[in-house]
């Protein structure tokens, strides 16, 4: 099962995850391997181009890796 550290407690994170955010990126400390779904409330998705016109211009720039 994947848990999740949230404000000084663990959670399972069906209980957290926001079934409005698709993740499929494991490796960030906010995803819920259990459904791939972010755990945040909302994310900040941003480009580091001047002119993105691909799919791997975006970030999603809540990115944190896992320890």
């Amino acid at each position: 099962m994947g848990y999740i550290f949230f404000g000084g407690y663990i959670m399972n994170c069906n209980n957290t995850a926001n079934h409005s955010i698709g993740c499929t990126v494991n490796k960030c400390k906010f995803h819920c391997t259990e459904s791939n779904h972010c755990t945040l409330e909302k994310v900040l998705i941003g480009t580091h181009e001047s002119n993105p016109t691909e799919v791997q211009c975006v970030d999603c720039e809540s990115f944190v890796p896992k320890n």
